[in-house]
């Protein structure tokens, strides 16, 4: 197996320790303990883009799933040449937790990843992968509605984490948002571009920049399922208060701008793989001057679960739930607006009318 040794700390001290740590601005997260963090893993071992083509197949292999596999278990690497499909290598490991329980529909590919990665349990249903864990991870499966495996785990009160995109419509969204605040259960969902050491360090620049009224993001690829990543920079970097979308591209190639109050206005290019090539950049127009970033997303994966982990350990939302509905009710509102022609609030969305 692909591991690293780990220090031996007292469970109770990491967690006071920890406390004590972001109280003081310093990083947790990689630190470890006598007895890691249990977690479960939910649909990570196959993959079907059925957000978009419900008749697709599902095939062996998940870049999410594996990508976070790896980050806490690290893997086998002859075991991993035998696996089919999709097998990403996290380029970091995190210590602290341990994924020691996976399901997947396909039991024999959840098998496989157990088998290469060293997760002890294979269950049957995804209910019982949220048993005796800490906390529980639910994978981008390309369905786009993997935030129903997300009712369970709130319901015990089991932290959870659940994939991007939280869900296709803003509606979806804002049912998860209000069973997590009725259930008070530690919750996080949010793309990983979030966490990227080149956004933090663009948000803390902000200030040499002034008055930002102008930006831009882009990224190939479906609006809501792919764009979920452009508009997170913006919200990472820029805050919150999107309040209207007019989408004035084409089917597949959207350029859309979406309107934050009266003092900022953000342009977002999103284009289908026919039409541009995949990647993500975000533009920033002040008043002082102006960047422009192609983010690096070497280990992205490990500093989104490293801000979960956080959650789970501290309480601390990162990305509040209420956040990311309001990312998805705007790429909804952009992509509605493409088909009605007009400019479409937010408010319209969130209300279905």
């Amino acid at each position: 197996m692909n591991n690293q040794p780990t220090l031996q700390i007292d469970r109770r001290a990491f967690v006071t320790r920890s406390v004590a740590t972001l109280a003081a601005g310093l990083p947790i997260i990689g630190r470890a303990q006598s007895a890691p963090l249990k977690l479960g893993i939910i649909s990570a071992a196959t993959y079907a883009p059925t957000y978009n083509n419900p008749a697709a197949p599902r095939m062996p292999g998940s870049h999410h799933g594996t990508a976070f596999s790896t980050t806490f278990n690290g893997w086998d690497e002859e075991k991993a040449k035998q696996l089919k499909g999709t097998f990403v290598k996290s380029g970091r490991r995190l210590e602290g937790a341990r994924v020691v329980k996976i399901w997947d529909t396909d039991k024999a590919a959840a098998h496989a990843l157990a088998d290469v990665c060293g997760i002890e349990t294979v269950t049957d249903t995804p209910e019982q992968c949220c048993d005796g864990v800490d906390a529980v991870l639910i994978v981008d499966d390309g369905s786009g509605a993997q935030w129903k495996y997300a009712e369970h785990s709130l319901r015990k009160g089991v932290p959870t984490f659940c994939d991007k995109p939280l869900a296709m419509t803003a509606r979806e969204a804002a049912a998860v948002a209000k069973l997590v605040r009725e259930t008070k259960t530690r919750f996080m969902s949010a793309s990983s571009l979030r966490f990227v050491p080149d956004i933090i360090k663009l948000r803390n620049e902000l200030p040499q920049l002034g008055e930002v009224h102008l930006a831009s993001a882009v990224c190939g690829n479906e609006l809501v399922y792919y764009g979920i990543h452009a508009l997170s920079m913006i919200y990472a970097v820029l805050g919150k208060g999107a309040v209207s979308a007019i989408n004035v591209g084409k089917p597949g190639a959207n350029i859309a701008r979406l309107r934050f109050g009266d003092q900022r206005d953000v342009m977002l290019i999103v284009a289908d793989k026919e039409k541009m090539r995949a990647g993500y950049q975000i533009n920033l127009y002040g008043e002082k001057g102006w960047r422009s970033l192609t983010p690096d997303l070497k280990d992205l994966y490990a500093y989104l679960l490293e801000a979960f982990l956080d959650l789970v350990i501290t309480g601390k939302e990162s990305v509040p739930i209420e956040e990311e509905v309001e990312v998805i009710a705007a790429l909804e509102a952009a992509k509605r607006s493409l088909d009605l022609g007009r400019e479409v609030t937010l408010n319209e969305v969130i209300a279905g009318i």
